[in-house]
């Protein structure tokens, strides 16, 4: 039997712990199961002590972000796959089992997901995954059963096995050996589409990404920062430009970005029109911290070997969505 390690990263979430893990214990008794705290203030460290003693824990003194936390968590960690697991996730019996035996068929395959379904919804698609995420030539990420706000209702639409783009942060399995090779997770994302970051390194190296639906984990979301966050604005944009500007291939990296500077602009305006002062100004500063960052994403970009990534929305879902009122991943003829 492999080994794999299931690594919760915790900053402030004593309520959620006292929640979900349980839920995640009962579901995984043959593997590792570890809390990494980012750095609580609360009483998370108190409560796993006191009532989850079976349960390893990292302390790791200060508050390092998704990244930056998992990155020194799995140092720590000796397993041959790695469970990122969101603390509001509740995974469903025999959650991990489908996903180790396919990513043990082929070797190829360097990260995996879950069926994400909302927890307080259970019949509905979650945002964060959905059936396993893509994303537009544009950079715009989506997934089988939700793009942008739009949720579909789960009716086993999306119940095949399929290769993805990019696999949900909220439940990532991830083969320890690449994680490492590939230099684990961009710590200059703090939070937020880092995961698509490593999936598309992985992608631009040749490997593959899954979506294996026969496992489900039911997930809350938005349990760091509220979908309204002007945080969470800075940070989305910020990192989707860091995104684009380390992965694309040279010759389309400066059009893609010149194109996706115009729709940038009129969505901050929106955000101006609504009354959302907070998100207009996070725009602004989302694109002055890579502008300060482009050379040190510059040196960050590695060699693209797979050119032709199939799984990469050849048209704008923003034109898709709005102008084709194409709301259903079925739609577009991935």
């Amino acid at each position: 039997m492999s080994n794999v390690a299931i690594v919760i990263l915790n900053w402030n979430g004593e309520k959620l712990l006292r929640e979900f893990l349980p839920k995640v214990i009962e579901t995984s008794k043959d593997y590792q199961i570890i809390v990494a705290d980012n750095g609580s203030v609360d009483s998370s460290v108190e409560l796993l002590k006191r009532n989850f003693s079976s349960v390893r824990l990292i302390e790791l003194g200060a508050n390092y972000g998704f990244a930056g936390g998992y990155n020194r968590a799995l140092k720590q960690v000796e397993a041959d796959y790695y469970v990122l697991l969101n603390s509001d996730i509740a995974p469903k019996n025999g959650w991990v089992e489908p996903i180790i035996t396919l990513m043990e068929s082929d070797q190829s395959i360097a990260c995996c997901q879950p069926k994400l379904l909302s927890y307080c919804q259970p019949d509905t698609f979650e945002y964060a995954g959905g059936a396993g995420g893509y994303i537009d030539y544009l950079g715009y990420p989506f997934c089988r059963g939700r793009i942008f706000s739009c949720l579909e209702k789960d009716t086993g639409q999306y119940d095949s096995m399929k290769e993805i783009f990019w696999a949900t942060g909220a439940a990532l399995f991830v083969r320890a050996n690449l994680f490492h090779t590939m230099g684990g997770l961009d710590e200059d994302f703090f939070a937020h589409q880092e995961e698509i970051d490593l999936c598309w390194r992985f992608k631009n190296a040749g490997y593959k990404i899954y979506c294996q639906p026969q496992s489900v984990c039911y997930h809350v979301g938005g349990a760091s920062l509220n979908k309204t966050s002007p945080l969470k604005t800075f940070l989305n944009f910020r990192n989707n430009l860091f995104l684009l500007y380390k992965n694309l291939p040279d010759q389309s990296r400066n059009k893609i970005l010149f194109v996706r500077f115009f729709l940038d602009i009129i969505a901050s305006l929106t955000f101006a029109l609504q009354g959302k002062g907070g998100e207009f100004c996070a725009v602004y500063k989302a694109y002055k911290d890579f502008w300060c960052k482009r050379s040190k994403m510059r040196a960050k970009r590695g060699p693209i070997l797979n050119f032709n990534i199939k799984e990469v929305y050849p048209h704008s879902i923003v034109f898709a969505y709005h102008f084709s009122a194409r709301k259903k991943f079925s739609s577009l003829e991935i």
